[in-house]
């Protein structure tokens, strides 16, 4: 290199003068973490879970296409959504102890935390289980916070009397008024651990988005930055709620939903928050459910698919499904959203590799992309590794990371 008029003291007064931000940024902002991401997560109200409710939740679904089908998409499409919901209709599944469960007395939530803990213990060893699962427990918020971590306390209690920690486990924390609410749970968790010989950071947990207060404090400051870093490394997502949210801003009912002008603008806010921290986005749930004779199923099936398109297209790759009968719509839409787009992203993706000239003059940030995009698309089984003969998993990681 040739010699430039700056002496080496420069560069390292430099180097030192920013060390500590370079550690900073580093620690803030690790990037994607490895690992699939569910393409959904369902709540279960826990009096309701048994051992093989995905499987059931798999045949109501399958049912239900059989009787109002078929799905608006092609042929191709149609199979592989069958295929999922025989191999894995569900996921991600949370058992529910918040608003989908309701508050009985404190002997029946004991007993039913133990119960439910100890059902998803049998559902793992039995093979059963979704991939991913967990539980929402009540809020910190001052009236139910007792009554939350003790559930969650006594549902650890039944599952791992039943055997290990299953891997893809992690508790919801509802209702988030303020940041020191998320700093507790993770405190909670930390004494979780040692109370049941855990090792430390094994239970990781995702922050619900259903208040105000979680994207804006009291002193005008942007809340749900904050609480992305309160979790001290513990947390894993952030699930816009839907009708909480909207209704804790005087939305009328008929006009709470996932594509409000409101919810765009949380949602929004999520996402910058979140960017490049390694906390994983969802969006959140429709309640106009595929019920009653065809044409109803079919309008429901309709919306919802236009909405998780919606939801993909801003980046947000998961979201809430609340019936059995929304699973042939969101394997139809996201399976539609990936093979769509999956044979120009690989193009670009090789063009770039072999610095070949074409329609895009795309960065290295574009070919992480570009990667990632293709990576989801295997993950949640719209593509195959031949539908990509020439970009094996590996190579696509590699783009992830920007290795």
């Amino acid at each position: 290199m040739a010699p430039g008029r700056l002496t080496e003291d420069v560069y390292a007064h430099i180097d030192a003068r920013l060390a500590e931000v370079d550690a900073r940024v580093a620690g803030l902002y690790p990037g994607e973490p490895p690992g699939r991401q569910p393409v959904h997560t369902v709540y279960v109200p826990a009096g309701r879970f048994h051992p093989e409710l995905a499987g059931r939740w798999g045949a109501q679904a399958a049912a239900a296409l059989a009787e109002h089908g078929p799905l608006e998409t092609d042929d191709a499409i149609a199979d592989r959504v069958r295929a999922k919901l025989a191999a894995e209709p569900i996921e991600d599944l949370r058992i529910d102890f918040e608003d989908g469960y309701g508050r009985p007395d404190d002997d029946t939530e004991d007993a039913d935390a133990r119960s439910a803990g100890a059902a998803l213990a049998e559902s793992v060893a039995g093979g059963h289980a979704p991939p991913f699962t967990g539980i929402r427990f009540k809020s910190f918020e001052q009236p139910t916070r007792r009554r939350g971590i003790r559930t969650l306390d006594l549902f650890l209690s039944g599952l791992l009397g039943g055997g290990d920690l299953p891997g893809g486990f992690v508790v919801t924390l509802p209702k988030v008024t303020a940041v020191e609410q998320v700093e507790a749970c993770a405190e909670v968790l930390e004494q979780l651990e040692a109370a049941y010989g855990l090792a430390a950071g094994a239970l990781r947990f995702e922050v619900q988005v259903e208040t105000a207060q979680s994207i804006l404090s009291e002193d005008g400051t942007v809340a749900v930055a904050r609480i992305v870093q309160a979790g001290g490394g513990r947390i894993t997502g952030l699930h816009y709620g839907t009708y909480d949210y909207s209704a804790g801003l005087g939305i009328s009912a008929e006009y709470q939903s996932m594509e409000h002008p409101a919810a765009d603008f949380a949602k929004a806010f999520m996402q910058v928050a979140a960017a490049g921290t390694g906390v994983r986005l969802s969006d959140g749930s429709t309640n106009k459910l595929p019920v009653g004779d065809t044409p109803a199923v079919r309008a429901a099936w309709r919306e919802h698919t236009r909405l998780i398109r919606r939801s993909l297209e801003r980046g947000f790759y998961q979201g809430w499904d609340l019936h059995p009968h929304q699973l042939p719509s969101r394997y139809a839409a996201t399976y539609e959203f990936f093979r769509a787009g999956f044979e120009p992203a690989a193009d670009r993706l090789r063009a770039y590799a072999s610095k070949a000239e074409g329609g895009f003059l795309d960065e290295p940030a574009t070919a992480q992309a570009l990667a990632a995009y293709l990576c989801r698309g295997l993950d949640c089984g719209a593509l195959t590794a031949a539908d990509l003969p020439d970009l094996d998993r590996a190579t696509l990681d590699r783009y992830v990371r920007r290795a």
